[in-house]
């Protein structure tokens, strides 16, 4: 079997989506293909959300927002929005998920930790609902 493919999608994939696809893929490693896009992709990452991530010892500070595109939806098996509305096109045989997540933007540590550790608990539960995904247990918090 084939690893799926997560895509996380929001706005301005610059905080949200970021750190779930960073959450991803430390908890994940190689058993998960990770993506992350916006509908209107910012210039930079949050550093509020870099900076919390790394408070969690993942580093997403050399990722750049990407834009979405029907491509990147197509060829993924998940797709989790974020508060992007009706921007992500949808295909028949895909898994969607919409998780309601404050935005980070604009938003001070303490409440981006909080958004953190909001998006750590779903992506633990996403994982473990994956074929194959779950056959290894996450690195302790």
């Amino acid at each position: 079997m084939t690893r799926p493919t997560v895509l996380f999608v929001c706005v301005h994939n610059a905080g949200r989506s970021q750190m779930a696809a960073g959450y991803l893929q430390a908890l994940a490693g190689d058993r998960i293909d990770v993506r992350s896009a916006g509908s209107e992709p910012k210039d930079a990452i949050n550093p509020v959300a870099v900076a919390a991530m790394a408070e969690e010892g993942i580093d997403i500070a050399g990722n750049a927002p990407k834009v979405l595109t029907v491509d990147a939806v197509r060829e993924s098996d998940v797709v989790i929005t974020m508060g992007c509305g009706d921007a992500c096109p949808i295909f028949p045989g895909k898994r969607y998920e919409d998780w309601q997540l404050d935005d980070p933007a604009g938003q001070g540590l303490d409440d981006v930790r909080r958004i953190r550790d909001d998006i750590r608990g779903r992506v633990e539960r996403l994982i473990a609902g994956l074929p194959d995904a779950a056959t290894e247990t996450a690195p302790p918090r």
